[in-house]
């Protein structure tokens, strides 16, 4: 194998640092709060809320990754973590299904009150 394929190859296989996956996770956080911030869609609002919620489940497994002692808890905390944003987005999307039965819209401005 030629020498620059092998250094291709030794650098793509090579760990990334712990700020990679902070710097990654951070920016994931941000785009989740922007979104959950300027959007007036209830379904785009949960995928931002999702997308919050994967970005520290990243920042989770990265710190149990490097951290000796963890021994696999950040990854089964983040198996946890996925199972309850499920059931946030189940129990989200039949709130968001009540309503736009009843009101004809998902635009969370114009839901101003829950009464029927």
């Amino acid at each position: 194998m030629p020498p620059q394929v092998q250094q291709v190859l030794d650098t793509l296989n090579a760990e990334l640092p712990l700020e990679g996956y902070l710097v990654v996770g951070a920016i994931m956080f941000a785009i989740g709060a922007w979104g959950a911030l300027i959007r007036r869609n209830a379904v785009v609002v949960f995928m931002c809320v999702e997308l919050m919620i994967n970005a520290v489940n990243l920042t989770l497994v990265a710190f149990a990754d490097y951290l000796p002692g963890a021994r696999g808890l950040g990854q089964s905390y983040a198996v946890l973590v996925i199972a309850i944003a499920a059931a946030e987005v189940a129990v989200g999307l039949a709130i968001v299904l009540a309503v736009f039965r009843s009101r004809r819209t998902v635009n969370v401005d114009e839901i101003n009150s829950m009464k029927g």
